[in-house]
């Protein structure tokens, strides 16, 4: 009796794998959560040149976001010349597989070329001059996309990590102080008033931090500027967020009036770390079954948050598209593997995956 019961439990077993992955041949995350919100990732022009990558791509996703090749650097290295090869063929593949786009970034401390700072002489410029620098950026970058990228990230991480700080002491900000987040967002709705304008940034769960983000926030809403929405990065790890810090987050700026998406989501292995730093002597990267089950449950909790707010979440996007390719292989301890998506380094779905879609 034992043995049978063994046999027929193997079976079962080869069966839903089998199941899952004639599944996967047909529906995507976008699939399963089409009656919550569009599910996206960050991608590059190479990445799109990848036929196994385009294809997990199309088959997953219903949203992209150019990882870089939006940003201030990439795309205007020098005042008077725009790089749009990239930027161009990342929203040429959305358009011609039905994706939509989220516009990634408009102003950011990082990524900016010295050039936006520097006159001739190699002087910091006046606020005027960066003011309208920043303007002539935002306006040629958003009306060249108009009508095909919905959304912007218009201020990227502006709230230092200093928690006894407000407002980061960027170059931006030690020349136009506060004002440059303003405008940022007038000059973004002045050149599209149609896109859905966010500000961005990172660690929006800790407690401290998201005050001081929802105070920025306030100010924004308060003073009548055109935002629209707050991009919760969400680069986490299987210790953190809790599911009350989360939550409280989700409430605290929705509160406001805002939409509220997850814009750059991966759970990493490890304790969250800001600093770059080497390997230490003995420091291992294995991804043990351990740590496979906690990222499955920690991926499970926090969409199942999502999916308790579906009327304030609307979008959630995954930084990067499989674990062969992340940015976490280089930050902050480059050469340790981190593991912290979806899809294994074959492009094949992790436990964690299932996890995520198995809740109906």
């Amino acid at each position: 009796m034992i043995k049978k019961f063994l046999a027929f439990s193997i079976i079962l077993q080869l069966c839903t794998v089998f199941t899952r992955a004639q599944t996967m041949h047909t529906v995507g995350l976008k699939d399963y959560y089409k009656d919550y919100f569009p599910i996206g990732v960050a991608v590059s022009a190479q990445d799109l040149q990848n036929p196994d990558e385009a294809k997990l791509i199309v088959q997953q996703f219903n949203s992209i976001t150019p990882e870089n090749a939006m940003k201030m650097g990439p795309i205007h290295p020098e005042e008077n010349r725009y790089n749009w090869k990239d930027a161009d063929a990342i929203v040429a593949f959305a358009q011609a597989n039905g994706l939509r786009v989220r516009g990634h970034n408009l102003c950011w401390h990082e990524q900016t070329p010295a050039w936006f700072f520097k006159d001739d002489k190699g002087n910091l410029v006046t606020k005027e001059v960066l003011l309208k620098r920043l303007k002539d950026h935002i306006t040629t970058v958003v009306n060249r996309y108009k009508g095909k990228i919905y959304a912007w990230d218009v201020v990227n991480e502006a709230i230092d990590d200093d928690s006894t700080k407000f407002l980061r002491n960027s170059l931006w900000y030690q020349i136009c102080g506060g004002d440059f987040i303003i405008k940022a967002f007038e000059y973004a709705h002045e050149a599209d008033p149609n896109a859905v304008l966010f500000y961005n940034d990172y660690n929006t769960e800790r407690p401290e931090k998201r005050d001081r983000v929802y105070k920025l926030l306030k100010l924004l809403i308060d003073a009548k500027v055109p935002i629209n929405a707050v991009g919760i990065q969400a680069h986490w790890s299987i210790y953190e967020p809790s599911q009350a810090d989360l939550i409280e987050t989700i409430k605290k700026f929705s509160s406001l009036g805002l939409k509220v998406q997850v814009t750059e989501l991966d759970m990493s292995i490890y304790p969250w770390e800001k600093n770059r730093r080497a390997m230490r002597p003995g420091e291992s990267d294995a991804y043990t079954p351990e740590l496979e089950q906690k990222q499955g449950a920690q991926y499970a909790n926090v969409f199942k948050i999502f999916r308790d707010y579906e009327d304030v979440i609307t979008g959630v996007t995954f930084w990067n598209i499989y674990d062969g390719k992340t940015w976490l292989d280089t930050y902050p301890v480059a050469g340790r593997k981190n593991y912290p998506l979806l899809f294994d380094q074959n492009m094949q779905p992790k436990k964690a995956y299932w996890k995520v879609v198995d809740f109906k």
